[in-house]
This record gives C-alpha cells, sequence and structure tokens, in this order.
C-alpha cells in the first residue's frame, strides 16, 4: 500500500527531491499509518465508520484509564495491513494534550517508531 510521507513536526504533505509529493516506505509508511489509525476518532472514515478511537464516548472530558487509552491505540495500530504487533508509550501530557509513540513491527519482522 502507498503512504504519502508526513512530515513529523507538522503532519503535513512534503516535497521529495524532484519537486513530487513524497512518499513513505515500509516499515516507517506502517508506522505512520498506525499514528494515523490512533488519531482517527470513531466513525470518522466514511467507508468504514467501525473503525477508529471512541474519542468522544469514552476518552475526552472522561479521564479515563491511561490502560485503557494505550489499549485502544494498540487496537487501532493493528488494524493497519501488514502489522502484527504493536507497543505504545506516552510521553506527555501537557495543555490536555496526551503525547507518545506508536512502535509496530511488521510482517517481515522490521521495526519502526513514530510520535503522536
Amino acid at each position: 500500500m502507498d503512504t504519502l510521507y508526513l512530515t513529523p513536526q507538522t503532519w503535513d504533505l512534503t516535497l521529495d527531491s524532484s519537486g513530487n509529493i513524497a512518499m513513505a516506505a515500509i516499515p516507517y509508511s506502517l508506522a505512520q499509518d498506525a499514528a494515523s489509525a490512533i488519531k482517527t476518532f470513531s466513525g470518522e472514515v466514511f467507508y468504514n465508520t467501525l473503525l477508529g478511537i471512541p474519542y468522544f464516548d469514552m476518552v475526552l472530558g472522561k479521564s479515563p484509564p491511561l490502560d485503557y487509552v494505550r489499549q485502544q491505540f494498540i487496537q487501532a495500530a493493528l488494524t493497519v495491513p501488514g502489522v502484527v504487533s504493536a507497543k505504545v508509550f506516552f510521553t506527555g501530557f501537557s495543555d490536555r494534550q496526551l503525547s507518545g509513540q506508536v512502535q509496530i513491527t511488521s510482517a517481515t519482522g522490521q521495526v519502526s517508531v513514530l510520535g503522536f
């Protein structure tokens, strides 16, 4: 599966050295797709409303246990084709924003990490 490369700092498109929209390669693309899955709200994906984290129902304004949030993030990462395992680490909570990283292992055993 092809994935557009998103700059980690801004989560925006960037250009490659030829001036084309940059593409991400495996295993980085799998980690980026896993981080995107973690950022997806339940019902947001119009072609499959079962995907996503139940942020409105179970997370935002609710103060759920971090283990619950971690498990939701792992389950979201595992929806990415080619990801066979995922670990989630939380690195901070500031101004109501949770930050961390997802570490995925691909079907070929490659490991990649990306922050969210």
